[in-house]
C-alpha cells in the first residue's frame, strides 16, 4: 500500500472516535490542559489521556508544558477543515433520510402495501 494511502487511513481513522472529535472541537478555541478539557467533556481524566495520546501519535495535536501543566493544541488547523466538511456531509444526509420519511408519509399504506406477487 502507498505510504500517502497509509498516512491517509490512520490519520482518519485516529479521527474516528467520538472523544477525539470532542476534543478537537473543544481545542478549535485555542490550547486547553487535560483537566479542561476533562470538565468540558465531563469525562475522566484518564480518558481525555488516552484520546489524546492517540491524537498525538498522529500528530494531529501537540503539546507545550508551562511549569507543572501540559497544554495541548491542533497542530494543524486545517483539520478543523475536515470536521467542517464532515458536519456538512452529515446534515446532507440528514437532509435526505428527511425527504424520504416524508415521501413515505405521503405515499399512505394503500401505495407502500404490496399483493401476494410482490408487486406493489
Amino acid at each position: 500500500m502507498p505510504r500517502v494511502r497509509q498516512f491517509k487511513a490512520e490519520y482518519f481513522k485516529a479521527l474516528g472516535h467520538p472523544t477525539r472529535l470532542g476534543i478537537l472541537e473543544h481545542l478549535r478555541a485555542g490550547e486547553l490542559t487535560v483537566s479542561e478539557l476533562q470538565v468540558q467533556l465531563g469525562i475522566e481524566a484518564t480518558s481525555v489521556s488516552q484520546q489524546l495520546a492517540v491524537l498525538r501519535s498522529r500528530n494531529i495535536v501537540v503539546t507545550r508544558k508551562e511549569g507543572t501543566s501540559v497544554y495541548y493544541r491542533v497542530r494543524d488547523p486545517q483539520v478543523f477543515a475536515i470536521l467542517d466538511l464532515g458536519r456538512e456531509i452529515f446534515a446532507n444526509h440528514l437532509s435526505d433520510l428527511q425527504a424520504m420519511a416524508d415521501e413515505e408519509q405521503f405515499a399512505g399504506p394503500d401505495l407502500l402495501a404490496t399483493d401476494a406477487t410482490g408487486e406493489h
